[in-house]
């Protein structure tokens, strides 16, 4: 039986190793692409990432995979859905491929990855990326200090480089970058290393740099390997019986093999034996690993209570957490620059634990989110993705999608209202759900019941089709003038909440040729809170607004009050 892994990367300890670069790494692999597996797809919200709000809406539309990395969350790279591969964001050490040093919050194209499908991303502290195509190939660009980008040299690489050496007629299919350290996958079940190897990370016995890419064998020769990961300056690897291997540094016990002394070689991990691992993924100094019975494991570091056990005591052997969880797990989530992990279960529930936004969360902790991606985006510090993202593009559409789409839609409508000359067509059942007033009207005893059309003449075409849209979208996208109409339509209707956006519509939109105009109408529809704003405003603006034609043709009454409460407020001492 074929089984399936992914794995994620872990990174060195909280006691680190002298190392060239004192920033933790990033790791954000991808699953390798020739396994079925399980998949609990969400809709993803790219733009919970800051850097992502300074696309507009129509750019993020074309995006189908993103990653943003960088100590600050200050890098990213996104691809489009004609496959064309967009970067933007500080360019520390060049890692934004665009062949020079210069930072830039425009998406910049590489034309030079224009076309070759993304299946594999990864990156580290150095920082450096590693990416992997449809067709096997690997590309790496960034810092090179330490040969990490594989091509036999230490220089920087501005743009994206084809790594070959010892790879000729090798399908690449997962990469995995440490702090300066780099890893590939290949189809067939192989393992290369290079770069940095001060703690053995490059598995090759020894703790010379290796600047090219060289086979990772000893205990790994003539085994198939599923998965790979790579820590800050340790790596990972799951085989395709569900075994895992781990070899670098271990100063906290992420390696998971019962102590923490360095491995210069592959070495198995003996607690997990006669358990199938699926995938693994570790934090900035702890692992965790799920089964293929959806049991979760934790070791390592724990300063901050991200092994899920309850308390802050380092693990050098996995732990069974989160045994008392009922529903299985289906996916577990770390990444190396943060103490955070996450898992989902079966049902579609998201836990996060360890440092959160500041705090020590030391027992997985239920949230509302409904993929963890949204965990590191929301309460990870920096806010990075522990993967390459995968947005969903299909034709499904959400109840409150399929409402939005149906409003004014003559071909699905069993009603319509005649408002100055002009149709909208509604649906009575909606009308009914969304609407006290339309629950009453249309009762048996109403004569409107019975009617195909429904003539309204006491507001305006404007008014009348923004209200009813609103019952479809819970939106209302009105000018201030017009809003006076609507917010007398919620006051009749008794639609508080209607009531309450179209009072937040003026206050946006008032002006000194509007104010007292919209003052009235506060007045009028007994919109206190309204009225509060605007008569402030009026007050503020005093001398302007009573040089406007709408304050001589207001009401005499309500002329005397309004000069009687200014005056009372001072508006006239000078």
């Amino acid at each position: 039986m074929e089984r399936c892994f992914s794995v994620s990367g872990d990174s060195g300890g909280l006691t680190a190793p002298a190392s060239p670069s004192p920033v933790p790494p990033v790791l954000t692999p991808t699953p390798p692409p020739r396994r079925a597996r399980v998949r609990y797809p969400a809709m993803v919200d790219v733009g919970k990432w800051p850097l992502f709000t300074l696309l507009g809406a129509q750019e993020v539309s074309r995006i189908r995979q993103a990653c943003v990395f960088g100590t600050s969350a200050n890098e990213a790279i996104y691809i489009t859905q004609d496959d064309e591969v967009f970067v933007f964001g500080l360019n520390c050490s060049n890692c934004l491929g665009t062949g020079d040093s210069q930072s830039t919050m425009v998406p910049k194209k590489l034309d030079f990855l224009r076309g070759k499908k993304v299946v594999s991303l990864s990156y580290g502290s150095g920082p450096h990326v590693l990416l992997a195509t449809e067709g096997g190939e690997l590309f790496a660009w960034g810092h090179n200090g330490y040969s990490q980008l594989g091509n036999g040299t230490t220089n920087q690489g501005v743009s994206p480089i084809l790594v070959s050496t010892n790879l000729q007629n090798k399908k690449i299919t997962q990469v995995a970058c440490g702090s300066h350290h780099s890893l590939a996958l290949t189809h067939d079940g192989e393992v290369f290393a290079w770069g940095y190897n001060n703690c053995g990370q490059v598995g090759s016995g020894a703790t010379a740099n290796q600047p090219i890419p060289r086979r990772v064998t000893n205990c790994l020769q003539g085994k198939v390997v599923m998965g790979i990961a790579c820590g800050q300056t340790s790596s990972m690897a799951v085989l395709d019986n569900g075994e895992v291997f781990g070899w670098g540094y271990n100063g906290n016990g992420q390696l998971g093999v019962g102590n923490n002394g360095n491995q210069l070689t592959p070495c198995r991990l003996a607690a997990l034996q006669g358990l199938c691992v699926l995938q693994i993924a570790s934090g900035y100094a702890h692992s965790l690993a799920l089964t293929d019975e959806g049991l979760l494991y934790a070791w390592g570091a724990n300063t901050y209570g991200q092994l899920g056990t309850g308390n802050k005591s380092n693990q050098l052997s996995p732990v069974h957490i989160m045994a008392e969880k009922e529903s299985r797990i289906v996916e577990i989530a770390a990444c190396h620059s943060t103490h955070t992990s996450a898992c989902k279960t079966q049902s579609g529930q998201v836990y996060m634990w360890g440092q959160c936004r500041g705090q020590s969360i030391l027992l997985p902790h239920l949230t509302h989110f409904s993929c963890t991606d949204d965990v590191f985006a929301c309460f990870a510090t920096p806010s990075v993705m522990w993967r390459l993202l995968s947005m969903e593009h299909d034709d499904f559409l959400t109840v409150a999608q399929s409402l939005r789409k149906e409003f004014d839609s003559p071909e699905t409508a069993d009603l319509k209202f005649s408002v100055d000359g002009k149709y909208i067509h509604v649906h009575k059942a909606v009308l009914k759900i969304r609407c006290e007033h339309f629950r009453s009207m249309f009762q048996s005893h109403w004569t409107e019941d019975m009617k195909e059309v429904i003539e309204i003449d006491q507001f305006s075409y404007p008014v009348y089709r923004s209200f009813l849209e609103f019952l479809y979208t819970d939106n209302v996208d009105l000018p201030p003038e017009d809003a006076i109409g609507l917010l007398d339509l919620a006051t009749s209707y008794c639609e508080n909440r209607l009531k309450r956006l179209c009072q937040h519509i003026i206050k946006r939109g008032i002006t000194v040729e509007n104010a007292f105009s919209l003052l009235s109408a506060a007045v009028r529809y007994d919109a206190e809170d309204l009225e509060e704003f605007c008569f402030k405003f009026c007050v503020n603006h005093l001398t302007e607004v009573t040089q406007t034609a709408a304050f001589w043709q207001i009401d005499g009454n309500m002329l005397k009050e309004f000069i009687c409460r200014a005056s009372r407020c001072g508006a006239f001492k000078n």
